[in-house]
């Protein structure tokens, strides 16, 4: 995702129709397979008699088109988003599915589903959540961003898959204290 928008730049190939048009390769490729994943993965682990909880994972691409049209027609997301971009969406459903998978407990199947609402929330809502696009190649100004791949490339390491929900997590969470602190 992020070296077609570079590509196009570099070459001054951007159009309105190719901004729709990646747009709509972001849906199926974050929206729609983090969805079917979840889906099938809830199906196995799901209790036969709850199984229709499953359904609730189809939230996630119907939020993803709605995150996709928000950003397409909103020209204030260049250095912050408003609310969670749809790519780092699909990377929390590649390790929750992961960890999930792993973790075959009451507990981690609650929180799985209830990560579906949160997350859908979490795309259309209008939390500033900081960009990984760089200023330049230099520390200043690029501390959060290079700490945060840091961290990232360790959880990585030491977590496999399961570390991208961590990852994930931690950029969440990393942005809503930012908007916090700049409430305050």
């Amino acid at each position: 995702d992020f070296c077609d928008g570079l590509a196009a730049r570099l070459l001054h190939a951007y159009s309105p129709m190719g901004k729709e048009l990646d747009s709509l390769a972001d849906l199926v490729s974050f929206g729609l397979a983090p969805a079917v994943m979840s889906y099938n993965i809830l199906l196995e682990r799901l209790p036969e008699a709850y199984a229709w909880v499953a359904y609730a994972t189809m939230l996630i691409p119907v939020f993803a088109a709605l995150r996709l049209a928000k950003f397409n027609i909103d020209d204030t997301q260049t250095t912050t988003f408003k609310g969670l971009p749809v790519p780092a969406n699909a990377l929390w459903w590649l390790g929750a599915c992961e960890l999930l998978v792993n973790n075959n407990n009451t507990a981690t199947l609650v929180c799985f589903v209830a990560s579906i609402f949160v997350f859908a929330f979490l795309m259309v809502s209008n939390v500033p959540m900081f960009s990984l696009k760089f200023k330049g190649l230099g520390w200043r100004g690029n501390e959060v961003r290079y700490v945060m791949i840091v961290i990232s490339v360790a959880l990585l390491a030491f977590q496999g898959i399961s570390g991208f929900a961590l990852i994930i997590g931690l950029y969440v969470i990393k942005s809503l204290l930012s908007s916090v602190s700049k409430a305050a």
